[in-house]
């Protein structure tokens, strides 16, 4: 029961982080102009992933999306498609855990394929997050560069007067939309194991004979092995074989045996 609350929880907070990590590339306020020095504005600047913006104060939008691509910084172009190989990825993961849900019969499939397709979904989750959140942050760092080199120069007393930028709502979205995909891809992860089949092990044991040759004795009865030294008698005067001793040396006769 616990591993099905985990799984089904884990595809729930992932499905939540792949959602959010849409909303947020799609969202055109990445960066909003800063109003810290005048705070009372007749037009409003926000740029997104796709396009810039112009808000006036009479309510008017306009926004005008990017016509080049070569022409954009590559710390830019590298965001895009961190975004999209994290947003590629979750949808295939939530596709792959679809099928592997414990709760969800589908055919004869058996529990240790299920357990190779959490796994495998957990892993792209994991990945997506990861995506997400670097792309968040490179474009975090890059505004944070912007704005301390456009107030470097305000201070410098140059004429030209640069707009500042700073965070928007989309990197906020982004960053949670991220862990949720992170959290969700470590729970599906911990699914797996129990989802794993048991192994029962048998342990093998060999019975092996101490001797080559292995008398068995039932009752009064003796059976010989087979490799017992056979009497040998000679013919003649006063000769007989020597007995063998309990010992194992060999005994000869007197001079008085021959009497």
């Amino acid at each position: 029961m616990s591993t099905t609350v985990c799984q089904v929880m884990g595809f729930i907070v992932s499905s939540l982080g792949v959602a959010g990590c849409i909303v947020s590339t799609a969202m055109d306020m990445w960066s909003t102009q800063d109003l810290y020095d005048n705070p009372v504005t007749a037009v409003f600047q926000y740029q997104g992933l796709w396009r810039s913006c112009v808000r006036q104060s009479s309510g008017f939008t306009e926004c005008r999306p990017y016509f080049t691509i070569l022409g954009l910084p590559a710390m830019f172009q590298a965001v895009r498609a961190l975004m999209i190989v994290g947003i590629v990825l979750g949808i295939l993961g939530l596709l792959v855990c679809i099928f592997a849900l414990k709760c969800i019969r589908i055919g004869s499939m058996e529990d240790s394929a299920k357990a190779n397709m959490t796994l495998t979904s957990g892993i792209m989750f994991i990945v997506a997050g990861l995506c997400a959140i670097t792309g968040v942050s490179v474009f975090a760092n890059m505004l944070v560069t912007n704005f301390w080199m456009s107030t470097a120069n305000m201070y410098q007393g140059m004429q030209n007067i640069q707009t500042r930028y700073t965070f928007g709502s989309a990197l906020f979205v982004g960053w949670v939309a991220g862990g949720l995909a992170l959290i969700g891809g470590i729970m599906m992860c911990l699914a797996c194991r129990g989802l794993v089949p048991e192994e029962s092990h048998y342990k093998a044991v060999s019975y092996n004979a101490s001797g080559r040759n292995i008398s068995y004795r039932t009752g009064p009865y003796k059976v010989g092995s087979g490799y017992e030294p056979e009497a040998k008698t000679r013919k003649g005067a006063g000769y007989e074989e020597a007995a063998r001793s309990e010992d194992g040396r060999r005994s000869y006769p007197s001079k008085y045996d021959y009497v």
